[in-house]
């Protein structure tokens, strides 16, 4: 299935994004990386090859996704799977009452503009190339995976706005996977718990020792390459449509 593959990743260049991208290299296939960090972004495509193109740009930028999938067009000539790894996070409270002053509206923008329109401006853009592919055997012409997040679900303190931006994800997967369903994409929303990532500095190193502690099985932090095996997972099984996958370990978030 992976042999010639072609993919855009967004956020390729770290954590989650990065790991989708080497699972997807192993198996032979092709990636280009949207991603702001250029420079690590142009490592991670020479340490894996040919195979690799980066776009430098932003996921809420209409002109930045355009011209990387101009350049997937150009390079590649197609687009068969489309990855959603892209994404902010940040923490604090509504209101700090001690200080006696609100909180910035500025970081609960960005979050939603990252997270949620970052996202859905990628597969409105994508999905008019996927949907000239050439049907296979199921008539499926493309697949679309996205991030969200176990915060979506259960955020505490401080997470208002990841929570949020990440929620919006998650509600928006059936819909769309419906609306994409007459040209053969599928679109499905992958949920990671905690996982050992960049993303990861917002949190102090008390919560995420808790974190581990509070995850059922394996009580550790999730590995970026068990992320991209769900990806390749889901690309892989034909009926996973509209769907919300958690991956977390049974990991359940428990206010401190």
């Amino acid at each position: 299935m992976y042999k010639g593959m072609v993919s855009l990743v967004t956020g390729g260049a770290s954590g989650l994004g990065k790991a989708t991208a080497e699972r997807f290299v192993k198996n032979g296939g092709k990636v280009v990386i949207l991603d702001l960090q250029a420079t690590r972004a142009q490592e991670v495509a020479k340490r894996l090859g040919n195979n690799v193109a980066v776009s430098a740009g932003c996921v809420t930028s209409e002109e930045d996704v355009k011209k990387a999938l101009d350049l997937v067009h150009d390079k590649f000539g197609r687009l068969d799977t489309l990855v959603n790894c892209a994404g902010h996070a940040a923490t604090y409270q509504v209101y700090n009452f001690l200080k006696n002053k609100e909180c910035v509206l500025d970081g609960f923008v960005k979050c939603v503009n990252v997270n949620t329109i970052g996202t859905f401006n990628t597969i409105r853009l994508a999905a008019g190339m996927m949907g000239k592919n050439t049907p296979d055997e199921n008539g499926q012409r493309g697949v679309i995976v996205n991030t969200a997040s176990t915060i979506a679900y259960e955020g505490d303190i401080g997470q208002a706005a990841y929570a949020a931006s990440t929620a919006a994800v998650i509600g928006m997967t059936l819909p769309i996977a419906r609306d994409l369903a007459p040209q053969g994409i599928r679109v499905v929303t992958i949920a990671p718990g905690i996982f050992d990532t960049p993303l990861l500095s917002y949190l102090p190193e008390k919560m995420i020792e808790f974190i581990k502690r509070m995850t059922p099985f394996p009580s550790r932090l999730g590995k970026p390459e068990e992320f991209a095996h769900l990806v390749t997972s889901v690309i892989e099984n034909p009926m996973l449509n509209g769907e919300v996958i958690r991956l977390d370990g049974a990991q359940r978030w428990f206010p401190l």
